[in-house]
């Protein structure tokens, strides 16, 4: 097992968060008298790359103990000192020295691995109280977006800060980058509207994105004609050979269906209901785990294209670098499952949402609440493995809310689970489980609801 550090860097860069006591928080001196006890924001460079972790100190008269990104530490403050150790399982230490000023810890952290203890990497990193929510009321925000971003990146400028309980109202471009009024804005690949930052999000914290309204605003889409490889077999790929073609659409919001523009005779008959959805709702992941193009997907959600984020669901979603760095595009008029054509019925959107933070408590990849179910999603490079994902994410969250032990989850899956495949067009597959809340009213609730 390797160190802390490395785990971090391997894996998806956890983050370390931090939240200081109001002492500390109004303390001013370089003295650090006792007053580092609580949780910081450490954000450190390795090799040009920011990494951010989350570091818990309690201190008693200087001696420091605590946890570093889960493991151990011991250290001392002597004025505006500060040194200790860290240990991983393995035997590897990340070793910090530092000083505190202006309510900054800043020095270097010394990793030695476990595997290579003779060749030890040195790293400078700062820690600062994480920010406090802003007081007073909720606040709406009317953003119109001027620039569009094609990465869901930790590294891109913010459009806008926010507070938990804000509610921001804003537009999206379709998946091709065109607008409400049919100009293109930008090249396509699902450019997103965003990121906004939402103050006080940590990382190891939950963001709650709460759609409020989805809303069309134009009368038309674009799809296409075929069904992606990983939905037919060789016989039904050989007759689509010629699919791929452009199929627009009218969107007719007065008898609220979808028909096609210039339908075959076979089709001339043929409409769907409208059901307006986001194909992607994301955090940016930290930034050394790169930034994924907005038409991926994984535990930071992404481009899910799950036809059950419409207008009053709620998303959830891991807080993997500050602010949370929220992005939201691809809307569809309507989609089936799976998005077979490898476009839905694709159109830009009116979209507002209110955004809250779950402090101190995360979640293994993204998950969808409705009136009447709970939805774990699971995105993986194949739908076995997605599956597994979703039956995971579930059997986690009943865990956690109703402190069920895994013989209870067992039998509370086996009896209520509903799948469905979510998506099959894009490099991750997407299964999602659903159970439907009338299931559950009988479990007595040991934490609140996420």
């Amino acid at each position: 097992m390797r160190s802390i550090l490395v785990v971090l860097l391997s894996v998806v860069g956890v983050v370390l968060v931090a939240e200081w006591n109001i002492a500390a928080a109004q303390r001013t001196t370089d003295d650090t008298s006792g007053g580092l006890t609580g949780k910081w924001t450490v954000k450190a460079d390795f090799y040009g790359t920011p990494l951010y972790f989350h570091l818990e100190l309690k201190d008693e008269g200087g001696k420091l103990t605590g946890k570093l990104g889960g493991y151990k530490l011991e250290g001392r403050a002597t004025g505006n000192a500060v040194h200790f150790v860290a240990k991983g399982e393995d035997g590897g230490t990340e070793e910090c020295t530092a000083t505190v000023k202006d309510g900054t810890i800043s020095g270097t952290i010394v990793r030695k691995d476990a595997d290579d203890p003779e060749h030890p990497s040195t790293h400078l990193f700062t820690a600062t109280l994480a920010p406090a929510r802003r007081g007073g009321a909720p606040q709406r925000h009317e953003f119109t977006p001027t620039k569009f971003y094609r990465q869901f990146s930790a590294l891109n400028e913010p459009v806008l800060r926010v507070a938990p309980g804000d509610t921001i109202h804003t537009t999206t471009v379709d998946a091709g980058g065109t607008d409400e009024k049919g100009v293109t804005r930008v090249l396509g690949g699902n450019p997103e509207t965003g990121p906004f930052f939402v103050e006080g999000a940590e990382p190891g914290d939950t963001l709650v994105v709460h759609l409020t309204r989805l809303r069309l605003n134009r009368d038309w889409a674009g799809s296409d004609d075929d069904i992606v490889p990983r939905g037919v077999d060789t016989e039904w790929a050989v007759k689509m050979k010629d699919g791929g073609k452009s199929v627009r659409w009218h969107l007719d919001t007065v008898r609220g269906v979808a028909t096609v523009e210039k339908p075959t005779e076979h089709l001339k008959n043929y409409s769907v209901p409208l059901r307006p959805m986001l194909g992607c709702v994301a955090t940016a992941p930290p930034p050394a785990a790169g930034a994924p193009g907005t038409g991926d997907s994984g535990g930071y959600g992404g481009n899910m294209d799950f036809n059950e984020v419409i207008e009053g669901a709620t998303v959830y979603l891991p807080v993997r670098t500050p602010g949370a760095m929220l992005y939201l595009g691809d809307g569809h008029a309507a989609q089936g499952d799976g998005e077979l054509n490898g476009n839905a019925l694709e159109t830009s959107m009116e979209v507002e949402f209110t955004v809250d933070v779950i402090s101190g408590k995360g979640v293994p990849g993204p998950r969808v609440e409705s009136a009447t179910h709970i939805m774990a999603v699971g995105l993986d490079g194949s739908i076995d493995d997605a599956f597994r994902d979703a039956t995971t994410n579930m059997a986690n969250w009943l865990t956690d809310k109703y402190a069920l032990t895994p013989s209870e989850v067992a039998q509370v899956l086996g009896t209520s689970a509903e799948y469905k495949v979510s998506e099959v067009a894009d490099r991750n597959a997407g299964v999602v489980l659903k159970i439907n809340k009338e299931r559950l009213q009988g479990l007595p609730t040991a934490t609140p609801a996420k």
